[in-house]
């Protein structure tokens, strides 16, 4: 038998994925389960037998970029008319009819409440050749447990809890994502230990909102107990989470990373606007006070951790004050790094039906100048670490400079330093820093 002939019978499949750490997630768990019937994955998506592209709908911008996505994929059906192309996500779940409308060539198109009936489904389309539409309404429970394949051989992501049931006005993600559907912790806890067994050495602990972990089993575990439990696994280095919502914060959670040996001193914890009133209409369930008094509580107790955040600017009616009192509020707090967002009106949420929408132009100029605040302030954050000695995760080569290696410290501060030999991916290193950027320290081996 030629290589050629060998080529033609292998099954290969191409991922395209948008959006959060949990999308990145499901295409892993896509992954897992394609594994079990002959599939391999391809970075050549020319040569794919099978193409999912992931999507997202948070924004606007990201929505009309999987839309031009999905229509270049067109030409590749048109060279191979055998190729399946799969729509799936969070975009497939909110817009199903108008994907099945608009695409001819796409054969699938499944919801973020399919994602485990990936193997039936392609085996039915491989079978009849017919498009296949799989969207449930909701999920009542959990779907059951897939096989995933990790990215990567350091850090893993491992998702504990599925939906959301805060319903902030701006925001789609319960009504694509569903309730809160919290895996139980017996599966988190085996999962971990095979991913410390395989030589995984740093690993995320995903939901919506982490805090509202364990709400809907009947065990009585919340996140703490979860949090406790996984610092018992001694083949992890390290544990992360994302994203905490600032509501369900509480002291025992903070008392329990203070004590710990591998969570990380690093709060993710989304503000996302430093006006009253507009935390009000964005249905946030606290207040600037609230929040300011949590920040103080971690530092107290844990007076080396970094603290970043989220923040929308531009929200529907929100005035020239309010957004000076989000600038106020980011100089008080002193975030060590902020991801900012322009509103995006999502139809189908509350806030895309307020009065006083605001102009792109009036957005993009606020979001430059919450920027360059921000920026500031993190780069004398950042400055503070000149002459320091980090404990540093090593992850591999710079993207940028192959004769770099980078890595992260428990802050989650991305460090870059001169590759010596000496170090092996995973393991940790102790790096000085020599120069601060704002989004990075470099510095050399110590």
């Amino acid at each position: 038998m030629g290589l050629d002939q060998i080529k033609q019978e292998k099954k290969l499949f191409h991922t395209i994925t948008f959006g959060c750490q949990m999308n990145l997630n499901d295409s892993e768990r896509l992954a897992g389960q394609l594994r079990t019937i002959g599939y391999e994955a391809t970075e050549d998506i020319e040569q794919a037998n099978l193409i999912l592209i992931n999507t997202c709908c948070v924004r606007e911008s990201a929505e009309k970029k999987i839309y031009g996505k999905i229509g270049e994929m067109k030409r590749l059906k048109r060279v191979n008319p055998n190729v399946i192309i799969g729509v799936v996500g969070c975009m497939a779940q909110k817009d199903k009819e108008k994907i099945v409308k608009k695409f001819s060539h796409v054969s699938l198109v499944m919801g973020t409440y399919n994602i485990h009936q990936l193997v039936e489904l392609i085996r039915q389309i491989e079978s009849s050749r017919e498009p296949v539409l799989a969207v449930w309404d909701q999920a009542e429970q959990l779907a059951p447990e897939v096989p995933t394949v990790h990215k990567g051989k350091i850090s893993a992501w491992v998702p504990i809890m599925y939906g959301c049931n805060n319903f902030c006005t701006y925001c789609i993600v319960p009504y694509v994502r569903g309730r809160e559907r919290s895996r139980p912790l017996e599966n988190i806890l085996s999962e971990i230990r095979q991913l410390g067994a395989d030589g995984f050495k740093e690993i995320t602990l995903l939901g919506q909102n982490v805090n509202s972990y364990g709400k809907d089993l009947a065990s009585q575990v919340d996140f703490a107990n979860l949090l406790q439990a996984v610092d018992q696994i001694d083949t992890i280095t390290r544990i992360r989470y994302m994203t905490s919502h600032p509501r369900d914060m509480n002291d025992r959670l903070i008392t329990i990373i203070k004590n710990s040996k591998r969570i990380c001193e690093h709060f993710h914890l989304p503000v996302q606007a430093g006006s009253d009133a507009i935390l009000a209409r964005m249905n946030r369930g606290y207040t600037t006070q609230y929040y300011r008094q949590l920040v103080d509580h971690i530092r107290t107790a844990i007076p080396n951790a970094s603290i970043t955040t989220d923040l929308i600017v531009g929200f529907p009616g929100e005035t020239e004050g309010e957004f000076l009192e989000t600038l106020e509020f980011i100089k008080t707090i002193r975030y060590d790094a902020a991801y900012t967002f322009l509103y995006s009106q999502r139809s189908g949420t509350p806030a895309a039906q307020y009065e006083g929408q605001l102009p792109l132009a009036t957005k993009k100029e606020r979001l430059n100048r919450l920027m360059a605040v921000q920026n500031e302030i993190s780069l004398e954050i950042n400055k503070q670490l000149i002459n320091e000695v980090v404990e540093v995760l090593v992850e591999g080569p710079s993207k940028n400079d192959e004769s770099k290696l980078m890595g992260r410290t428990r802050t989650n501060k991305i460090v870059l330093w001169d590759k010596t030999g000496k170090e092996s991916i995973g393991e940790l290193v102790h790096v000085k820093i020599d120069t601060a950027q704002t989004w990075v320290l470099k510095g050399h081996l110590v």
